[in-house]
């Protein structure tokens, strides 16, 4: 079996090294009428500044607002033509220069990073320039000859109108535009996914044997602790993630960086402090806590919230946003890519309960970083220098920047950070899909052992990541004519994987994004399951038995695997943005304020379940208001949420009876004589 994988291994490898590959966009034109051409309307007019500085000698030719900022074509007295940006906080600075083929006619926009320019060049040929505000480059788009000349310009779809005169003098209208080419996958490529695809449904029919209750929910809490700790990295991975890092590292750099790192400090408070104390109360719910600490009330609305808002949510999320980015650059059809992860998913999950969600994401995170490691591998070949000359680049242009000392909270900072893994740290148990890898072990020993192969798992991750990102910003500022620029930033690892990769290894990256969905989506139903069956059926069931709330699990993961699908294939149908803006943002300030009672179990003595209840609805409010009306980093929001439910949650507890019951076991202060919970 193994030399038929090498040789497997070294064929794909081969392939990488005599590949190459061909840009996906080319200019077209079609005739357009003269209605269309009066009509034309270019980007919303950005007001110009004044020009002073190094724009001060100046003569403006044309302006734009992209990407946060104005840009202007200019000229100087000796007719050379300037490239500047203005932006509130630097003024004007001078960029690359843009070529002299370059008309001084009107600007126009494409995505979120491109400006274009309509040029002549010296044999008469008309061109379209496009500018990457990113990589401060320009790049010759396509170009053509064009019968007659051209008259007159106007901004117009992914390009430019243009008013054409032939030799009698009639005039005629075009539509220069920019159009895109899906690269579908080739026959090697679906072999390669479907090769993944049936290996993790053998993976969950392996373990469709699985009878037990403890079993299905738990592994029989005999999980290895490096195995747990594996999914639990996998779990808090997804495509977005996938996609998402190397996309914000390409557009900025490495603060987000800190994050993690950070974060390995609050990994070790984790699990010294908190996984010790959670994992001798037996539990099968981490909700089971919230019963045991406050009341009844408060544990079935902290679970009800999670299924509501955060899991359902979440799966629908996790399977649209890799299809929508994939569907966009190759010829899988983005319902195909829905509808393959989620009935994938659903039936292995189903048939092989917590053991197959496990052992899954095992061969997902192998799968994961097989395909960043590969996608990586191809940037650096196509960098003049190979790891040198990325490192030169990012160094010159401070794309590796991690730290930002400032107390300016309105940025990425490592103040910023620290009140953020802070916030996360004290209220980690609130997660049930981290909690139950946990519960998943033989003791609490290797529950913490988990948690620390996940610290030890994290770091290298995030770099492979974020050196993804800085690497493709490399690669395209030496080859700017290969982006595209009809996608989003957030499309710029699909785009290099559809464009710059060989059949085969395209396959491969296609099954790591597949890959890190599922094993985000494999979790939430899991843990829906778990809920669903704990929280409800064995809590308000007259006469709760083992093999039903095992058959109420297995249905609600075909319920949720269904609803996750369907929801998905909906956001493709039809466009919901406010909508689905409004839940997701009401599902992050209800799970943001709710994890602060955990904090106040933990932590404190005196706080009873009226003030802990009263905390948390104050603290969506106070939220809401700190949204709306200050500038603070999107990502304090969970800080503020958290922090202010633990205030107002321990101070009005004072306006109530003090609980009576024991606290044996419950928080840090009150070690348990009997480490066992008859609450699950």
């Amino acid at each position: 079996m193994l030399p038929r994988f090498a040789r497997f291994l070294a064929l794909l490898l081969a392939t990488v090294l005599a590949a190459t590959a061909s840009p996906l966009i080319s200019l077209q034109q079609e005739p357009a009428s003269a209605q269309e051409f009066a009509s034309a309307a270019g980007p919303e007019p950005a007001t110009l500044p004044p020009l002073d500085g190094p724009a001060a000698a100046l003569q403006a030719l044309a302006h734009v607002g992209q990407d946060g900022a104005v840009w202007l074509l200019a000229s100087s007295a000796d007719g050379r033509l300037h490239w500047l940006r203005h932006a509130p906080d630097t003024g004007w600075t001078v960029c690359a220069p843009p070529p002299p083929a370059i008309a001084a006619g009107p600007l126009n926009t494409s995505s979120q990073t491109h400006v274009l320019a309509f040029g002549r060049e010296k044999d008469g040929a008309i061109a379209v320039f496009g500018y990457h505000t990113i990589t401060n480059r320009w790049a010759r788009l396509g170009g053509m000859n064009l019968a007659g000349t051209v008259t007159n310009v106007r901004p117009g779809p992914a390009g430019f109108y243009l008013e054409v005169q032939d030799e009698g003098g009639a005039k005629t209208h075009r539509l220069l535009r920019l159009a895109m080419t899906k690269r579908p996958l080739s026959g090697l490529d679906y072999v390669v996914v479907g090769t993944y695809l049936a290996f993790v449904m053998g993976v969950g029919l392996f373990f469709a044997k699985e009878r037990n209750r403890d079993e299905y929910f738990l592994g029989g809490r005999r999980v290895p602790w490096w195995a747990a700790g594996f999914s639990l990295y996998a779990t808090g991975t997804s495509a977005i993630s996938f996609m998402a890092i190397p996309a914000k590292s390409f557009a900025t750099n490495w603060q987000y960086l800190c994050q993690n790192l950070i974060g390995l400090i609050g990994t070790i408070y984790v699990a010294v402090v908190i996984i010790p104390l959670i994992r001798r109360l037996n539990l099968t719910s981490v909700y089971g806590y919230l019963e045991m600490r406050f009341h009844p009330v408060v544990r079935t609305t902290g679970s009800f919230l999670i299924i509501l808002f955060k899991l359902v949510a979440r799966m629908g999320v996790v399977l649209y946003l890799p299809a929508l980015a994939i569907s966009a650059v190759t010829g899988l059809n983005e319902i195909t890519s829905i509808l393959l992860m989620g009935v994938v998913t659903t039936l292995y999950t189903t048939a092989g309960g917590m053991k197959a969600v496990i052992w899954t994401d095992i061969a997902q995170v192998v799968v994961m970083f097989g395909g960043a490691a590969l996608c990586i591998y191809n940037v650096v070949r196509g960098i003049d220098g190979g790891v040198a000359g990325l490192l030169r680049i990012a160094d010159a242009d401070h794309k590796l920047k991690t730290f930002d000392w400032s107390f300016d909270f309105t940025t990425p900072s490592v103040w910023l950070f620290v009140l953020l893994v802070l916030a996360d740290s004290i209220t980690w148990p609130r997660d049930q899909i981290q909690v139950q890898r946990c519960l998943c072990t033989p003791n609490a020993r290797d529950a913490g052992r988990s948690v620390w192969t996940l610290a030890v798992i994290i770091l290298p991750g995030s770099f492979l990541f974020f050196s993804i990102g800085t690497a493709l910003y490399a690669f395209y500022q030496m080859h700017p004519e290969r982006l595209n620029p009809l996608l989003k930033t957030d499309s710029i690892v699909p785009h290099f994987i559809a464009s710059e990769l060989p059949p085969g290894v395209t396959g491969l990256v296609i099954a790591a994004l597949f890959a890190a969905s599922m094993s985000a989506l494999n979790s939430c139903m899991h843990s829906i399951a778990t809920l669903v069956s704990v929280d409800f059926y064995e809590r308000f069931a007259k006469d709760p038995r083992p093999a039903t709330s095992l058959k109420v699990a297995k249905w609600s993961i075909c319920f949720t695997g269904l609803f996750g699908t369907f929801f998905a294939l909906l956001l493709t149908r039809y466009s919901l943005p406010s909508i689905f803006d409004t839940f997701m943002a009401l599902a992050g300030l209800l799970g943001g304020g709710f994890a602060g009672t955990y904090a106040l179990g933990i932590f404190t003595r005196r706080t009873n379940w009226q003030g802990a209840m009263i905390g948390t609805v104050c603290s969506i409010f106070i939220t809401l208001a700190v949204q709306r009306w200050t500038t603070i980093h999107f990502l304090l929001y969970t800080g503020v949420a958290v922090f202010s439910c633990i205030a107002i949650g321990y101070a009005t507890s004072y306006l109530f009876p003090q609980q009576a019951k024991s606290l044996e076991g419950l928080t840090i202060y009150d070690r348990p004589k009997n480490p066992v919970s008859k609450i699950a």
